[in-house]
C-alpha cells in the first residue's frame, strides 16, 4: 500500500497579543567594506553617473532633459513660450520638482550670462550669474525658446546617431547623448559636485576649440597653444597669462589660472568703474570684502562705493579720495579682494559611464571618437534608407516593361490576399517590391509616372557607392567632421571676451608697503590692546585701564610684527601690528575680541609677537599636560 505524502505543517497565525517581528533585536555582523559596497556605493555611483558630472557631449542629464524637451516642443524655430510650460513638459523626463528644473534652465539662458554660448533664448528677468542678490523671476513670468546654436546639438538626432532609452516611467524615450557637431564640453562652463569627486570645466572660445580640433585631427601631435590661446569666460575680464599653468591644464586637466577684473578710471569724477569681474565671485562678495577692509583701516583711499549695475551690464563704482593713484589702488584690491581670483580647473568627465580626469588633448580625442561614431551611424542610416528605396524602384522598373500585364494580374486575381503573390510570380520580384507596386494608385499606373520615379535609380546607386566608400575610409569620415567644424566656427564663432594680461608679473609680486617703526605693545588681562610709540610713551603718565584691569604683557617690537592672540577656546587669531592704530597710554586702547571677531564669551589669554616664526612655544593646560 503506497504511503501518503507528508503534508507540510501549517503554522497557525499568531494572535495580535503574541505576534513578533522575525529577526527583531538580532545583530548582523557584517564587514564594513561590504556594508559600504551595498549601501553607500549605489548611491554614490548614482550621483556620479546620473546627476553631477557632464558627459562627452558637454551636458549633465538635467541639462539634456530640458533641451530635448524644448526641441520636441518645436522651440528651435518656433516662438517663445512660458517657462512654466517648458518646466511642466520637462517633468515627463525629469522626476524632480519644478524649482530644480527651472533653476537649471535659468543657468542655460542668455539672460543669466552664465555661459559663453547660451542654449536658451530668454525673455524676462533670469537673474545674473555675477550677482548673488539679483534673483530670477518666477517661471510664470518669463518666456524662452532654444538658441540657434542648438541646431548643431540636435542635427541628425532622428537618424539613429545616438541611443535612446526609456524615461523613468516608460512612457517615452530620451537620448543618452546629443550628437553635438562641435566639442560643447569645452565651449561652455560646467561645474558639478558628486560624491567624493567633482568637476570644474572652464569655457574656451568656440572658434579656437574648433580650430584646435581640426588641427588635432590632421596631426595628433600638434601644439595646442598654436590654436587654443586659453580659457575664455562669459564675464570677460583679464587672464593673467601663465604658459606653464595653461600647459598643465591642457596636459592633465587640473590646474588653476588667475583672472582679474576689468576697470576704467574716470578722471572727471575721480572714480573707478569696475566693468567685468572673475567668474568665481559676485559683486556682493567684492563689496563685502571692500567694506571689511575699510572698517579694518587697511583701505583708506575709497570715500564711497556704489553698485550701478543696470540693463547695460555690470558696473561697480569706487569714489576715490583726492590724490589717490587709481592703478596702485587696484593693485592693492587685486591682492586683498576677489577682484583677482583663481579658477581651479578639474576636467572630470564621464566616458562610457566612468568618471575620468583628462587634459584638453585627450578630451578632444574622445570627442572626435564619439563624433566619428555619430557620423558613421548617420551615414549608415541614410545608406539603409537609400538601399530600401533603390530596391523598391528596381521592382518598379520591372513593372515598366509591361504595365498592361500588371493591370491584368491585379484585375484577374479573385482574392485581395493573392494580389501580392501573383505580382511576385508574374514579374519575379520579392514581397516588399510587390506590396509597393500593389499600393500604387490606379491613376499612377502610366509610363510618365513610372519613368519619373525610376529616373532616380542611377543617382541612388551613385549615392550608395559614395556612402559605402565613406564608411570604409577613416580619412573621409574625418573630412566630414572637419567640414562640420569649419561651418560651426564660421556661423557661431565670436571674438574673445577674456583678454590676456602679459605684464602682470611685476604688479603681482609688488608687496604692499607698511611703515616700519618702533612701537610698544600692551595687552591687558581684560583683552585691551595698545600700540604706543616710544615718543608718546615718554610723554605720557599712567595707563588708563578698566576698573580691576591690569597690564598682562608689554613687548617692544616694530610696526610690521606679526601678532598671535591665543584665547580660552583653544583658538589663535593672527593679525599685524600695523593693523592697529597708534594710541596713547591715557586711552583704553582697542578691544581685541571685537576687532578680531571673537565668538561670544571668548577672551584672549596671551599674545605672541614674531617676525620669522622661529623658535618654539610651550602650552600648559589645566589638566597638567604640556604641548610644545
Amino acid at each position: 500500500m503506497p504511503r501518503k505524502k507528508s503534508q507540510p505543517e501549517r503554522k497557525k497565525p499568531a494572535s495580535a497579543m503574541t505576534a513578533e517581528i522575525e529577526g527583531a533585536g538580532s545583530v548582523l555582523n557584517q564587514p564594513i567594506t561590504q556594508t559600504i559596497e551595498q549601501n553607500y556605493m549605489p548611491y554614490a555611483m548614482s550621483v556620479i553617473i546620473s546627476r553631477a558630472l557632464p558627459e562627452i557631449d558637454g551636458f549633465k542629464p538635467s541639462h539634456r532633459k530640458i533641451l530635448y524637451t524644448m526641441y520636441k516642443m518645436g522651440l528651435l524655430s518656433g516662438q517663445r513660450v512660458k517657462s512654466a510650460n517648458i518646466v511642466g513638459q520637462t517633468m515627463r523626463l525629469n522626476p524632480h520638482g519644478d524649482a530644480a528644473i527651472y533653476e537649471t534652465m535659468v543657468r542655460l539662458s542668455r539672460g543669466n550670462e552664465s555661459l559663453l554660448h547660451p542654449y536658451v533664448d530668454s525673455k524676462g528677468n533670469f537673474g545674473k550669474a555675477y550677482s548673488r542678490d539679483m534673483a530670477y523671476a518666477a517661471s510664470r513670468y518669463t518666456e524662452a525658446k532654444l538658441e540657434p546654436i542648438c541646431k548643431e546639438l540636435f542635427e541628425d538626432i532622428d537618424k539613429d546617431t545616438v541611443d535612446f532609452v526609456p524615461n523613468y516611467d516608460n512612457t517615452t524615450t530620451e537620448p543618452t547623448l546629443f550628437p553635438a557637431r562641435f566639442p560643447s564640453v569645452l565651449v561652455n562652463f560646467n561645474v558639478g559636485i558628486a560624491v567624493s569627486m567633482a568637476s570644474n570645466i572652464c569655457s574656451f572660445n568656440l572658434k579656437e576649440i574648433c580650430d584646435t580640433t581640426i588641427a588635432l585631427i590632421r596631426d595628433p601631435d600638434c601644439d595646442l597653444h598654436d590654436t587654443l590661446l586659453g580659457p575664455d569666460f562669459p564675464g570677460g575680464g583679464y587672464l593673467v597669462y601663465d604658459k606653464a599653468a595653461l600647459e598643465q591644464i591642457y596636459r592633465t586637466g587640473r590646474g588653476s589660472v588667475k583672472i582679474r577684473a576689468k576697470y576704467r578710471y574716470d578722471s572727471s569724477a575721480n572714480c573707478i568703474d569696475i566693468l567685468q569681474i572673475p567668474p568665481t565671485t559676485t559683486v556682493e562678495a567684492i563689496m563685502d570684502k571692500i567694506v571689511d577692509l575699510v572698517k579694518a583701516g587697511r583701505l583708506k583711499e575709497i570715500s564711497d562705493m556704489r553698485d550701478e549695475t543696470d540693463r547695460s551690464g555690470l558696473k561697480l563704482t569706487l569714489d576715490l579720495k583726492r590724490g589717490t593713484d587709481p592703478d596702485k589702488l587696484m593693485l592693492k584690491l587685486f591682492k586683498s579682494t576677489p577682484l583677482q581670483d583663481s579658477f581651479s580647473a578639474n576636467f572630470n568627465i564621464l566616458i562610457a559611464g566612468s568618471p575620468k580626469v583628462m587634459g584638453v588633448r585627450e578630451i578632444l580625442q574622445e570627442w572626435v571618437a564619439f563624433r566619428t561614431e555619430c557620423v558613421k551611424r548617420r551615414i549608415y542610416f541614410e545608406l539603409t534608407k537609400k538601399k530600401e528605396k533603390l530596391h523598391l524602384l528596381e521592382g518598379l522598373q520591372l513593372i515598366l516593361l509591361d504595365i498592361d500585364k500588371a493591370v491584368r494580374i491585379v484585375r484577374e486575381t479573385e482574392e485581395e490576399s493573392e494580389v501580392v503573390p501573383n505580382l511576385m510570380i508574374g514579374f519575379g520580384i520579392d514581397q516588399t517590391q510587390a506590396e509597393y507596386v500593389a499600393e500604387i494608385k490606379l491613376r499612377h499606373l502610366n509610363r510618365e509616372y513610372i519613368l519619373k520615379r525610376t529616373a532616380e535609380v542611377e543617382q541612388l546607386r551613385e549615392d550608395i557607392a559614395k556612402m559605402e566608400d565613406t564608411l570604409s575610409s577613416k580619412k573621409k569620415i574625418q573630412g566630414v567632421i572637419v567640414q562640420e567644424l569649419k561651418q560651426v566656427a564660421k556661423e557661431y564663432g565670436q571674438p574673445r571676451k577674456t583678454q590676456f594680461l602679459f605684464d602682470a608679473q611685476e604688479a603681482e609680486g609688488e608687496e604692499e608697503q607698511h611703515p616700519d617703526y618702533a612701537v610698544h605693545l600692551f595687552l591687558t588681562k581684560e583683552g585691551y590692546f595698545k600700540k604706543v610709540t616710544p615718543q608718546s610713551l615718554r610723554m605720557s603718565g599712567e595707563h588708563k585701564l578698566k576698573e580691576g584691569d591690569e597690564i598682562a604683557q608689554h613687548i617692544e617690537t616694530t610696526a610690521d610684527a606679526h601678532l598671535l592672540f591665543f584665547t580660552d577656546r583653544m583658538q589663535v587669531y593672527k593679525s599685524f601690528a600695523y593693523e592697529f592704530p597708534d594710541t596713547k597710554v591715557s586711552l583704553m586702547g582697542n578691544y581685541v575680541a571685537g576687532d578680531l571677531g571673537f565668538e561670544e564669551g571668548e577672551r584672549v589669554v596671551a599674545m605672541a609677537v614674531t617676525k620669522d616664526y622661529a623658535g618654539d612655544m610651550l602650552f600648559f593646560f589645566e589638566n597638567g599636560r604640556v604641548a610644545k
